[in-house]
């Protein structure tokens, strides 16, 4: 009875233990995973981590070596080597701003962290993303969102990274 007992609180463990794994999120960006590919020296790191309840990503962005000038950053929903729509901004510029409230970005390094919400979820209507956070997150998990920063000498992206669970890290 008592390894009846243990057997079962083992198994019952086992749905939040593979909860918490995908609840923790990252990317290793760099110009080999752009489309078109990038040479580069610059690289990045996302860390992120999914609300219990899925309605908020609490984020950590950091970017070195950019060679132009950086102009955005954002999460886009596509899988690896496809573009897809803006889904979440880090930053932007004069030039390129990002919705309101977005901070500046900085070059050649950057840093940023924050808390993306429902209410920072761009629509992309071509996409039939409505702008809900559980879609973005849906996609995250199903490996079909990436980071990417772009400059003035790469605007469609110097360097990204596809952006996957912990659980599936193959990197």
């Amino acid at each position: 009875m008592k390894k009846l007992a243990i057997i079962t609180a083992v198994l019952a463990a086992f749905p939040a233990l593979s909860a918490s794994a995908d609840d923790k999120i990252r990317a290793r960006l760099m110009g080999f995973q752009e489309v078109p590919v990038v040479s580069t020296e610059a690289s990045g790191t996302l860390e992120a981590v999914i609300s219990p309840n899925g309605d908020a990503i609490d984020y950590d962005i950091t970017y070195t070596g950019i060679q132009g000038t950086v102009t955005q950053s954002h999460m886009h929903v596509g899988q690896r080597s496809v573009n897809g729509g803006i889904v979440l901004w880090v930053c932007g510029t004069t030039g390129t701003p990002g919705p309101a409230g977005t901070p500046t970005c900085t070059s050649p390094n950057g840093h940023f962290s924050g808390t993306w919400m429902a209410g920072n979820v761009q629509t992309v209507a071509t996409q039939q993303l409505g702008g809900d956070i559980g879609e973005v997150i849906t996609a995250i998990r199903a490996g079909n969102a990436y980071m990417n920063v772009h400059s003035n000498l790469s605007p469609g992206g110097e360097i990204r990274g596809q952006i996957r669970a912990n659980r599936r890290d193959r990197d």
